[in-house]
């Protein structure tokens, strides 16, 4: 099979020029001919050469024109242009280098020297498709590994929280509903979508530190004596330091959200006792739609209230409990947040 071989514009308003041009390079490369700055463009766009020669004396749209018209492009940006000139005065050789062209033929032209620079500068156009195709086929096993951590992190996110589940009786549904909760209101933010990805699975390991919390005080039917509510507290300190360390945008998401979804604008929240804009953003969200789903769903100590009800708690403490920019967040497009509740029961 016969290697393809690299295609050549040349451009050029003489056909003599031309006609030794062809002779010279003919053997070698498949060769598209111009003979003005228009047509030179418009083969440009139709094939797309490796290289092009270009004559600088041209009528109407000179050699220079048509350079700064295809480095212009970034689609043609990239292909390799050599001057063609009866001239060879420095100060023109400068204007055309600083236009992109790579080199210089003075005419009259000589086979030798033209056949010299042309394989030249073909070779290096070749070197630098194979290194960008190496470039591109190494981004891509970049990007693939990365997804595959990135799936790893996830499913061991999903684990946790399958074993948060066993140990507090909460059902996956109260954890799906806050973390497309915390993504309603994340979007109506602005967040980008790999920030809402890191959200949804972050958020649903708020409560990942009840793990360390005893199924007595978990379980318990009645209210919490306020030595119990203590150590219900230690939930967000105990969340925290299982998900610390990890050199990852989730779990420093999630290490966020766990330690500072009980958090209150006010500043009477725990366990630090953080203020306004002191919580992080995500927590402040995280610490809405909790609140919100808590309401809203039965507990071992309570029956769910009518989302209504839940509702007008979050208000209520709008600028005390919650971020009023959250709290608003969440009054616009609290249609969203319905349509999640009535699917996810």
């Amino acid at each position: 099979m016969n290697k393809e071989r690299n295609t050549i514009l040349l451009v050029d308003d003489i056909p003599a020029n031309i006609k030794i041009l062809v002779g010279t390079l003919r053997e070698s490369y498949q060769l598209i001919v111009a003979t003005n700055g228009p047509d030179a463009l418009k083969a440009v766009h139709e094939k797309k050469p490796d290289l092009i020669l270009l004559d600088v004396m041209m009528p109407d749209m000179d050699g220079y024109e048509v350079c700064k018209r295809l480095k212009e492009d970034e689609n043609f940006v990239d292909i390799p242009v050599i001057f063609v000139t009866a001239m060879n005065e420095e100060k023109d050789e400068t204007r055309g280098f600083l236009l992109g062209a790579v080199d210089y033929i003075i005419k009259p032209v000589n086979p030798v020297i033209v056949k010299a620079r042309v394989q030249t500068h073909i070779a290096l156009r070749v070197a630098q498709r194979e290194l960008q195709k190496h470039r591109d086929e190494l981004e891509e096993m970049v990007l693939e590994r990365t997804r595959e951590l990135r799936e790893t992190q996830i499913e061991i996110t999903n684990r946790l929280v399958q074993a948060a589940e066993y140990h507090d009786h909460q059902t996956s549904r109260h954890i799906t509903r806050m973390a497309h909760y915390c993504v309603i209101l994340g979007r109506a933010h602005g967040a980008k979508e790999h920030e809402l990805t890191l959200l949804f699975h972050a958020s649903a390991m708020h409560d990942i530190g009840k793990l360390g919390i005893s199924d007595a005080i978990l379980h318990k039917k009645g209210t919490l004596t306020p030595d119990e509510f203590e150590e219900m507290k230690r939930h967000t300190l105990i969340g925290a330091d299982l998900l610390y360390g990890a050199d990852n945008e989730l779990m420093n998401m999630a290490h966020l959200i766990a330690l500072t979804h009980h958090e209150k604008w006010d500043g009477t929240g725990f366990p630090l006792g953080l203020k306004g804009e002191e919580i992080p953003f995500f927590g402040r969200i995280a610490a809405l739609c909790d609140v919100f789903d808590a309401l809203s769903s039965k507990r071992p100590y309570k029956e769910a209230w009518p989302l209504e009800e839940a509702r007008k708690v979050i208000v209520e403490q709008k600028g005390i409990h919650f971020d009023p920019y959250v709290v608003e967040l969440f009054l616009d497009n609290y249609a969203k947040v319905e349509e999640v509740f009535e699917r996810v029961k």
